[in-house]
């Protein structure tokens, strides 16, 4: 099974160095049903692992003159905070044994699991759907700037970044598209930008909570690194639109056996 994790991890950042996103939306059921490790702990390692790849992205793309720091700072500046106090203040709090029906006991672990499944969904319905419904250039002059609404957006994915370990890219990038009128190429910049100091700040939130394998940790995300580098190759062969869409319904259908899975055989 580890062998199998392993070329999963790979997946994970080829996914990020190809789509800017989709990958991260595996970290936690590769680490929980292929390494075995506790779904709780799993979103912990999901964000070290999602914000180091992201990073490495990001830089690429920094390079490239794609990330727009004025969105990133004044999006992340909410996100990171929300991120930060989930992990940090919110999570702990959270007990073991949340509601028990007859025979059916919703334990943490349980519910971590039926919640990122249903984030598993909406992110494939969002790389299912065809480039011009889901990726629509905005106009060639950027608009405005909102910061209300990019501050409560931020709030809204540092929340599922916090509870659930994974990056929202799914989110940020139709965000950054449609609200702030960000190119595609610079909106994936900046939302692998925002991810990484989402992941990594909500990370530095459990450290203390947590007893680490940092062996296993760093060798996965070394990984899904090489991923990144492997994506960014195929994206330059491949038509990245059909990869996307049959990576998303991949998900739609990882998504569907962790309900399953979790309901009828917790």
């Amino acid at each position: 099974m580890e062998i199998l994790g392993y070329v999963a991890a790979l997946t994970i950042g080829i996914s990020l160095g190809l789509i800017g996103g989709g990958g991260s939306i595996l970290a936690v059921p590769v680490m929980v049903y292929l390494f075995g490790v506790q779904p709780l702990l799993a979103t912990s390692y999901s964000l070290f692992i999602v914000g180091s790849t992201s990073f490495v992205g990001a830089f690429s793309s920094f390079r490239k003159g794609l990330v727009s720091l004025k969105t990133a700072l004044l999006f992340g500046s909410s996100s990171i905070v929300t991120v930060f106090v989930t992990r940090r203040l919110i999570i702990p709090l959270v007990p073991e044994n949340i509601l028990t029906l007859g025979s059916f006991v919703l334990t943490e672990s349980i519910l971590i699991m039926l919640l990122f499944a249903i984030l598993m969904l909406f992110a494939s319905i969002s790389m299912i759907r065809s480039k011009k419904d889901s990726e629509t250039e905005p106009p060639q002059s950027k608009q405005k700037i909102q910061p209300f609404k990019l501050i409560l957006f931020g709030v809204g994915v540092g929340i599922v970044t916090g509870f659930l370990g994974a990056g929202g890219g799914f989110l940020l990038i139709p965000t950054l598209v449609l609200l702030v009128g960000l190119p595609m190429k610079e909106a994936i910049g900046t939302s692998l930008f925002i991810i990484a100091l989402n992941s990594l700040i909500g990370f530095a939130g459990d450290i203390g909570h947590f007893s680490l394998d940092w062996f296993l940790l760093l060798t996965i995300t070394a990984i899904a690194t090489a991923g990144v580098f492997i994506g960014g190759w195929i994206g330059k062969k491949i038509d990245g639109d059909k990869l996307k869409k049959g990576f998303g319904w991949f998900v739609l259908v990882m998504g569907l056996y962790i309900i399953l899975s979790q309901v009828f055989f917790p």
